[in-house]
């Protein structure tokens, strides 16, 4: 049968004092929302629906170019049982396993997903409840279970008997798998008779104990993988739980870290055996790093694929291409579309934007390069731009191979550079030069002797005049 998950994102999280949906916050590079959904998605869902409600806006923004997922709104927040009846109410009966999710849940894991759905399917249960025993249970759901260890019913800490509270270690975190066929026929039994008005999942174990429907619970074997989020404190403690774990998969795969608490990868990140991450390096987005390289320190790469064997220092590149052996910073940018060529070398103060920079080329210092095709083995000299924009429309300039630019040049496209050519310092070239060609445009350097002393001589009148006005 398909399985069903849903994640329940339509709260405010007021703990937070943000103006946007708490779900909509950022763990490492993606949104807390992002993290289940990603969860279920590798666990196998067939349909993930994320319900929205409190800023539905900028929740969907996460996932309007996702296929895979269905948002569907709950414009009143009553509960997570209402949240499930929007679900039916706008896509039909459930079929097949359905998971419960949260949107402030992000450390799940696709396994234990996995797992819940496998115990719910081998027991033919009609809701699974996945269950804890957190250190401290004070303020959770405690599982009531008969002599026969069979569950009877969820009960709130606040409603517990004092031996309960005592005696009651295991604690509903919320998360279910439920029959989707046996959920569509009871849900509308649910009720809100109590202080909140609203309809509560937790009362499903009742209501299937009442109709003689199996229940069961499943122990996580991790309770951090239930940590929420209803504050920037407890973002920053999940936050430091991904990032462990991230990263001791990676260095379990081969990777050098100097100190992982200095270093934070995202979900979609893979990183070469070989490979070193110096501390306060960051690798964000669909970042693809290759073997044998060293990233950092003070780094961080956005959607930037990196070949074997480069070694980037203190830069920052965005959607960049880097291949083998390329050298990049200390302290360079790469903008969208910079593409570095084998054995490149791209050094201090250094600015790429959507251009090519070919095999062995050169720009190592205080240099702008963008809109530029640049062939193998150029040098180009401290200080030189391409003047690209002319206020209005983006130009290209093209530099043919093992061509020389001296510093201090203002290359203004469009413009060719051919191949072999050489630039003096400090021109502004305005037009083509030809292949093999000596270009130069200065102007003609003036002297005049004695100059600095005659200068002294006039400010030193200036001054005598002055203070007898004063005077």
């Amino acid at each position: 049968m398909p399985m069903t998950a849903i994640v329940l994102a339509a709260g405010e999280g007021t703990r937070m004092k943000s103006r946007h949906p708490k779900v909509t916050h950022k763990l490492l590079d993606k949104p807390l929302v992002w993290w289940p959904v990603n969860a279920a998605r590798e666990a196998g869902a067939d349909r993930i629906v994320v319900v929205v409600g409190h800023g539905a806006h900028e929740v969907r923004a996460i996932f309007a170019n996702d296929p895979d997922v269905e948002c569907v709104d709950q414009t009143e927040r009553l509960g997570t049982g209402h949240a499930l009846m929007c679900v039916r109410d706008a896509l039909g009966d459930f079929h097949g396993p359905t998971v419960v999710l949260y949107g402030d849940t992000p450390l799940m894991r696709a396994e234990t997903i996995g797992n819940l759905v496998e115990h719910t399917k081998a027991g033919h249960h009609a809701c699974t409840v996945l269950t804890m025993c957190p250190d401290d249970p004070t303020g959770y759901g405690r599982i009531r279970r008969d002599a026969d260890g069979n569950v009877l019913a969820i009960v709130e800490h606040k409603d517990c008997t004092p031996q309960e509270q005592a005696n009651l270690t295991e604690c509903n975190s919320g998360i279910y798998c439920f029959c989707g066929r046996r959920l569509s026929q009871h849900i509308d039994r649910i009720g809100n008779d109590n202080a909140q008005g609203e309809y509560y999942l937790t009362d499903m174990v009742g209501i299937y104990r009442e109709v003689g429907e199996p229940v069961s619970a499943l122990l996580a074997s991790d309770d951090s993988e239930l940590l929420g989020v209803n504050s920037r404190v407890q973002l920053a403690q999940v936050t430091k739980i991904m990032q462990r774990r991230i990263n001791e998969r990676l260095m379990d795969g081969g990777v050098t870290m100097l100190d992982p608490d200095q270093v934070w990868v995202g979900a979609q990140v893979s990183v070469g055996a070989d490979s070193e991450l110096l501390p306060q390096t960051m690798l964000w987005g669909d970042t693809r790093v290759g073997r044998d390289c060293v990233i950092g320190p003070n780094t961080r790469l956005t959607d930037t694929v990196v070949a074997d064997s480069a070694r980037i220092e203190e830069t920052v590149a965005i959607q960049a291409t880097i291949d083998a052996g390329v050298t990049v910073g200390p302290r360079a940018y790469l903008r969208p579309g910079a593409h570095l060529l084998e054995g490149a070398h791209v050094g201090t103060h250094v600015e790429i934007k959507n251009s090519t920079i070919g095999r062995g080329s050169k720009v190592p210092h205080l240099s702008y390069i963008g809109d530029t095709t640049m062939g193998e083995g150029v040098n180009i000299g401290a200080g030189s731009i391409t003047c690209n924009y002319d206020g209005v429309l983006k130009h290209r300039t093209s530099i043919g191979d093992n061509a020389f630019v001296g510093s201090d040049t203002m290359m203004v496209a469009p413009l060719s550079i051919g191949a072999g050519a050489l630039v003096g310092a400090s021109s502004c070239i305005t037009r083509d030069v030809p292949a093999g060609a000596l270009a130069v445009e200065r102007s003609e350097q003036v002297m005049v002797e004695g100059y600095a002393a005659k200068r002294m001589e006039r400010l030193k009148g200036q001054r005598a005049r002055g203070e007898k006005e004063q005077g």
